[in-house]
């Protein structure tokens, strides 16, 4: 039984009018695996917000709060699977204003991380994205390998990542700061932009279609909501100052939802991100290294570790400066990464399918 109180303490107040469900990013993929809820009788309807186990949905006539069903919600906690920002959910209306949360429709795409802290679990941080705008600032916190990180980690999302460089109106050397990111300005659009000044807007714009939805992804204070505000022509999305000590933002964005923009479309603002913890595999980290990945395929060893072995590629790039070391340990660091992150899944697997001992009421050891 819905806890309407409960539900409606964190609801804002409507955001989207009715509309049409492909207005919300409905699609023929949706439409085919939907057909079994729909034999049951249940609606389909988007995310959009959330507040813990606290849905708002929209099924294109109106907005409701939603809860999981019990059945639902233990096969997520036992699986995994519950629905994030962006995602379309199978719902049953259970009052005028309130709903049911039966099944979890399969994702186009999904922006993921690992969690923050030692937990091995998936984070997803947004679902169904058609673009991803990896926003970066340049000020004194701009970092060419951070923007490496991100783009390999949207790269196995399935959205098309996009990166803005935003505060051009600082930056005595904006061709400078696009000539740090190497390789990776030949493999993502890369557009330049000033909130601030409220240049650059119209070429993030022209990736914004009815239809379909955006997102923006960055640390705290690289301006995504400014920017997001600009692209809506009002003040909706709070916007903090940058330390000038540290040059770090505050969190200010506290929440994803998703934000109707005029002319159509929808975006999709997050939480500044302190740390990007990479969810995977190794294949997402190569996309972001083809040019190293490239040349390894040139050693003289097909397991050449790229040290001191005779005839390897990788090193006569780095002796040349076609490649540098920072790149090159960036992307080693990463594969690391990957790596121990595929053993700790490994480990969880185990542990999770490990008899329990007799007369054990759980599986965990002591």
């Amino acid at each position: 039984m819905p806890r309407g109180g409960q539900i409606d303490t964190f609801l804002p107040t409507a955001t989207l009018p009715q509309l049409e469900l492909s207005d919300l990013g409905w699609t023929d993929f949706f439409d085919g695996r939907f057909a079994a809820h729909e034999a049951d009788g249940l609606r389909p309807g988007r995310v959009l917000s959330q507040e813990k186990l606290l849905y708002l949905v929209h099924d294109g006539k109106a907005e409701l709060a939603a809860e999981l069903s019990g059945r639902f919600r233990h096969d997520a906690e036992q699986h995994g699977g519950f629905p994030a920002v962006g995602d379309w959910v199978a719902f049953k209306p259970h009052s005028e204003d309130h709903a049911i949360i039966h099944a979890l429709l399969p994702r186009r795409t999904a922006i993921s991380r690992k969690v923050p802290g030692a937990e091995t679990a998936e984070q997803v941080i947004a679902a169904n994205i058609d673009t991803v705008f990896l926003v970066a600032g340049l000020d004194q916190e701009f970092s060419p390998r951070r923007i490496e990180r991100y783009v390999a980690a949207m790269l196995g999302s399935g959205a098309t990542p996009v990166v803005v460089l935003n505060k051009t109106d600082i930056c005595p050397d904006t061709a400078a700061a696009v000539g740090q990111l190497g390789p990776i300005s030949a493999m993502v659009a890369v557009l330049q932009a000033s909130a601030a000044a409220g240049t650059g807007l119209d070429a993030i714009r022209s990736y914004v279609r009815p239809g379909e939805t955006v997102a923006f992804v960055g640390s705290s204070g690289v301006g995504k909501s400014t920017i997001i505000n600009r692209l809506l022509g009002t003040e909706r999305q709070q916007t903090g100052e940058v330390s000038k000590a540290v040059g770090k933002g505050r969190h200010v964005t506290t929440r994803r939802e998703l934000i109707p923009i005029p002319g159509g479309g929808l975006l999709m603002d997050t939480p500044g991100l302190r740390e990007l913890q990479l969810w995977g595999d190794e294949s997402n980290v190569e996309g972001a290294f083809e040019d190293i990945e490239a040349l390894a395929r040139e050693c003289r060893f097909r397991d050449c570790r790229h040290e001191l072995e005779p005839g390897c590629a990788v090193r006569a790039a780095l002796e040349t400066g076609t490649l540098t070391p920072e790149r090159l340990h960036n992307f080693e660091k990463m594969q690391r990464e990957l790596r121990f992150l595929a053993k700790r899944q490994h480990w969880a697997k185990m542990k999770k399918h490990q008899p329990r001992p007799p007369g054990s009421d759980s599986g965990d050891d002591e």
